[in-house]
């Protein structure tokens, strides 16, 4: 069994949604074949709790406002770390790049097909990456190259 059209329209929408919240490292899943209860996983991440919860609200307001869907649950809103939104058919998950790195959802998935995704969402692999080497410069700048 293969995700179905309205999974991937679902999916599409949530990933260019996410990406235009400058999310990083956006990927999705089609989980059909082992998990019966969704068709498929969007995973993202951004190296705040603010942006976290900003590319949640995104993704919400895209579903329903171009797609009519409304998630069934929303779990993670308190300390913004890891939210996941549930539309039966897809599951989105935004995590803070720590717990995306902790966590590597990835991993546990890596055998299920990878979807193809809008060209902007694609662009966004890598970004935590660049994020966190821009960010040790940063620092390393600050502290005047001593540690």
């Amino acid at each position: 069994m293969t995700a179905t059209d309205r999974s991937l329209e679902l999916i599409n929408t949530a990933a260019q949604a996410a990406a235009d919240k400058l999310a990083h490292d956006v990927i999705a899943y089609d989980v059909s074949d082992v998990l019966s209860i969704t068709d498929a996983f969007l995973l993202a991440s951004a190296p705040n709790d603010r942006q976290v919860r900003a590319i949640v609200d995104e993704i919400e307001e895209r579903l329903l406002k171009e797609l009519g869907a409304k998630p069934v649950r929303r779990e993670g809103d308190r300390e913004s770390r890891w939210i996941l939104l549930d539309y039966v058919d897809i599951v989105v998950h935004v995590q803070h790049s720590e717990e995306r790195v902790f966590y590597a959802l990835e991993r546990l998935w890596k055998d299920c097909p990878e979807l193809e995704l809008p060209a902007d969402a694609k662009a966004t692999r890598g970004k935590a990456e660049e994020h966190a080497k821009l960010q040790a410069a940063e620092a390393e700048q600050e502290s005047g190259g001593e540690w």
